[in-house]
């Protein structure tokens, strides 16, 4: 009934939401002025004429298809000020999405830890943004003492540095991670990625990172990475571009057991009401 509800509704949404965006252009181009902004805006803080005028300039996003250009262009997004107010307007999804939908990986590493004698004294986060997993996971993980957040964005560094003064186990560097790995990486050492952010890697790219950091001794990696709803691993096992960014879905499996991983966890959920999969890897590089 709602599928069928909104089949009827959006013909005539696009048809006002063109009207708006020809009689608002200023506005229009204040809701563009960034592909990934567009994509991504909370729609909490809209009103109805600017969603209106929203889903016609999505529908009007180009198809883009090289894939150097769409590393680029979202490198460029994410090392910005456009970063820091994306991460301010999702920031309820920590409460939304993450914490009931992703915590039990972290259950999952408890008990890997504790059936095992190393002995991991370091969390980095890749791509840490709000720094609000990074927080979670020094309470969760009481017996490591330093955890890095590791993000492309100065200002968002900035800005968690001031949020989480009072925390002196956190710390939040502006860094490349894979630059980061090659000049500070250590063994022991447990890395996070969480919700997107190595999607954001060619898969070249990404392949030499987990190498580099498989080479620098224990370490294990937890990656919750979101994967097109049509991506088959077992069919189509190389990356594919999904959604209007777009992103690179990597068979994240394939790419960590090729960098000399062993996974201890794989498992998918449905994301985004089923157009997008949530990815969970548990990886180490020891026996």
């Amino acid at each position: 009934m709602r599928s069928t509800i909104k089949s009827i509704i959006r013909p005539f949404a696009k048809i006002l939401g063109n009207i708006l965006v020809f009689l608002l252009p200023k506005k229009a181009n204040q809701l563009s002025k960034n592909r990934i902004t567009l994509i991504h805006k909370n729609k909490k803080n809209l009103n109805i004429i600017e969603l209106l005028m929203r889903y016609t300039l999505l529908q009007k996003l180009e198809k883009i298809d090289d894939h150097s250009t769409i590393a680029q262009a979202n490198k460029e997004f994410w090392i910005n000020n456009n970063a820091t107010e994306l991460f301010i307007e999702t920031e309820d999804t920590f409460h939304t999405d993450f914490l009931p939908n992703c915590t039990f990986i972290f259950d999952l590493l408890k008990n890997e830890l504790s059936n095992h004698t190393q002995k991991f004294d370091t969390i980095v986060e890749i791509g840490t943004g709000n720094g609000d997993v990074l927080n979670y996971l020094s309470l969760e993980f009481p017996q490591i003492n330093h955890l890095i957040g590791i993000d492309l964005s100065q200002q968002q560094t900035k800005l968690n540095n001031i949020k989480f003064k009072n925390n002196n186990k956190l710390e939040f560097i502006a860094y490349d991670a894979f630059d980061w790995v090659k000049k500070h990486g250590q063994a022991n050492t447990i890395f996070v990625s969480s919700r997107g952010v190595l999607e954001y890697f060619l898969e070249q790219q990404l392949q030499d990172f987990l190498k580099e950091i498989n080479q620098l001794g224990n370490t294990i990696f937890i990656a919750i990475e979101p994967n097109g709803a049509d991506h088959n691993f077992d069919t189509q096992p190389n990356t594919q571009l999904y959604g209007d960014e777009p992103s690179f879905s990597h068979n994240y499996p394939k790419l960590f057991k090729n960098a000399g991983f062993n996974l201890w966890h794989f498992s998918q959920k449905t994301w985004f009401k089923g157009t997008n999969i949530q990815t969970f890897i548990g990886a180490k590089n020891y026996k």
